[in-house]
């Protein structure tokens, strides 16, 4: 875990708030959240996991919507992964092809393919698009 998780965690733990560190101006803001969403998951901290959630839901981009996606699908997160589809479905040709050739796109698609079959399938229902996978 990284000491500014770990730090968030703690912070967390004995205040019942997120620290001024897990702040939307900072570039490694989603990063942060992305890990202490991890933690929560992992300790059973069920408050701090849906404001995590709740962040991320937020803060979907194009650069990030298969890593949300694929987290969503590692911790059996309902709300993210349909904010993830939702997203998705809302995108035009042009950013879903720089989605699709994202790197995050290709190592979801290598260790996870029925994610993408599952999720974009859904995704897909609402939108018409194609996708090769």
């Amino acid at each position: 875990m990284q000491p500014a998780v770990f730090e968030a965690l703690l912070h967390f733990i004995y205040t019942d708030s997120l620290p001024a560190m897990v702040d939307p101006g900072r570039d490694d803001y989603k990063e942060i959240v992305m890990h202490l969403f991890v933690a929560a998951d992992r300790y059973a901290m069920e408050r701090l996991k849906v404001i995590c959630e709740s962040i991320l839901c937020k803060n979907i981009h194009a650069k990030t919507v298969m890593t949300s996606l694929a987290l969503a699908d590692q911790h059996r997160c309902n709300r993210l992964n349909d904010a993830c589809i939702q997203f998705i479905a809302s995108l035009d040709a042009t950013e879903l092809d720089d989605v699709i050739a994202s790197q995050e796109y290709a190592e979801l698609k290598a260790t996870s393919p029925l994610v993408l079959v599952e999720r974009i399938g859904s995704a897909n229902q609402s939108r018409q698009f194609i996708l090769v996978v």
